[in-house]
């Protein structure tokens, strides 16, 4: 076995049950026999090196290529004990210097242009559309849900998150709307249709673009609901309110300034903004090398302190801030399990190596939210600071009764469904 991997595990796994095969066939155990049970079968030699030599790529395309199987337990089970185990511990030198040259150099991967943003979104979104339908929510929100209650019910979570939103951005009948990555026109249609606005999407997703514009088209929307193939950089205004769910992480630190520009020319003077994004609690850093390459390219999770100056310069007032704790890890829970349970349809789309590849991605990023430093916040913005009232009441007066409407429309529909 790899004399620098033998001595990591050693060295690191106090709890846990980790019993890895080597190339030779011969068997360790490492930890205390407690928590999920993992049994990791290394392939080849060259896989035990790369991934303790370089385990922020290696491990994720060691997985994917078949350098190593799990023969008990799973890619998450393993990843939880490692993450349990080196929680609040300084990272190695190794580990330093990597990371630190990564910063150094993280402004020129996230040079984000128009036609290099279109690039970066086509390779994750326009992935054959049957990929989402088989583990997101009903309506295709692909970011994190809100969760009332300890249910583990995403589509409902899904719905109480556009409850959130709606009502930060204090709605009223006619006022023009724009939703900035728009997805597959969830939000958007949802706004239209319990808020009575009239709401602009864009996107840079050729799928997204053409399926959000065929669901306006099929719920009767298409009048105050259209969704454009189109660069945020280039919308005309102006907007009553702004919102963007899940698109800030694909801006680009060099591009913060730019965004809240845009967001602020074209808000009314008394219109409000509500960016909803990931978010990290320890400060800048970079994105994960092996997430860059094979899932988000140009994309990174932002600090708050590296926000709020690019607000602050564009000339736009923070008037609400929150921090969703734990809710991005349930969603991803959930999705996970779905596209676990639907894998063999995933193959059947793609192949086993783009299997393995979603499932690592699904479990790097759960347990990077429920152990390590990251987190979603939605900053509401205005142009100055009379344009909301002076208390929260009027956020929860909205949501109270997007609720009442969104529990009639429910039963409503039941009803229609029964009587089919």
């Amino acid at each position: 076995m790899n004399t620098l991997l033998h001595a990591f595990l050693k060295r690191t796994i106090r709890k846990g049950s980790i019993e890895v095969v080597d190339s030779s066939g011969k068997s360790h155990s490492y930890g205390d026999g407690t928590l999920t049970p993992v049994r990791i079968q290394f392939n080849r030699p060259s896989a035990e090196r790369n991934v303790i030599l370089f385990p922020g790529l290696k491990l994720g395309e060691e997985f994917m290529n078949g350098g190593l199987d799990f023969e008990v337990g799973s890619i998450y089970d393993f990843m939880e004990t490692i993450f349990i185990n080196t929680e609040g511990r300084d990272p190695t030198t190794l580990m330093k210097i990597g990371s630190n040259l990564r910063f150094a150099t993280r402004r020129l991967r996230q040079f984000n242009t128009a036609r290099r943003s279109k690039r970066n979104v086509a390779h994750h979104y326009d992935l054959d559309g049957g990929l989402y339908d088989l583990f997101l929510d009903g309506d295709k929100q692909y970011s994190c849900a809100y969760f009332e209650d300890d249910q583990p019910d995403l589509d409902a979570a899904q719905l109480a998150k556009k409850r959130h939103l709606a009502a930060k951005l204090a709605l009223q009948p006619g006022m023009k709307v724009l939703d900035i990555g728009s997805g597959w026109g969830g939000l958007g249609l949802y706004l239209a249709d319990r808020c009575g606005v009239d709401v602009t999407g864009v996107t840079l997703s050729e799928e997204q673009h053409a399926v959000s514009n065929r669901r306006a088209l099929e719920r009767g929307l298409a009048d105050r609901a259209r969704f454009l193939l189109q660069d945020y950089r280039k919308v005309k205004g102006p907007f009553d309110a702004i919102v963007s769910v899940g698109m800030f992480e694909h801006v680009g630190v060099n591009h913060y300034r730019r965004f809240f520009d845009v967001c602020r020319n074209l808000l009314t003077p008394d219109g409000v903004a509500v960016i909803h994004s990931i978010g990290r609690f320890d400060g800048p850093g970079d994105t994960n090398v092996w997430i860059q390459k094979y899932i988000f390219p140009g994309g990174y999770i932002p600090a708050v302190s590296e926000v709020v100056p690019a607000i602050e310069k564009a000339g736009l007032k923070i008037t609400d801030m929150e921090i969703l704790r734990m809710h991005y890890a349930r969603t991803l829970r959930e999705w996970r399990n779905r596209f676990l349970a639907a894998r063999d349809k995933v193959k059947a789309i793609y192949d086993e190596r783009f299997c393995r590849m979603w499932e690592y991605y699904l479990v790097g990023s759960e347990i990077s939210f429920r152990y390590w430093d990251l987190m979603n916040f939605q900053i509401q913005l205005t142009r100055h600071q009379h344009a909301l009232p002076i208390t929260r009441d009027y956020m929860f007066e909205a949501e109270r009764a997007l609720r009442i409407k969104d529990r009639r429309i429910e039963e409503r529909e039941s009803l229609k469904v029964a009587g089919e």
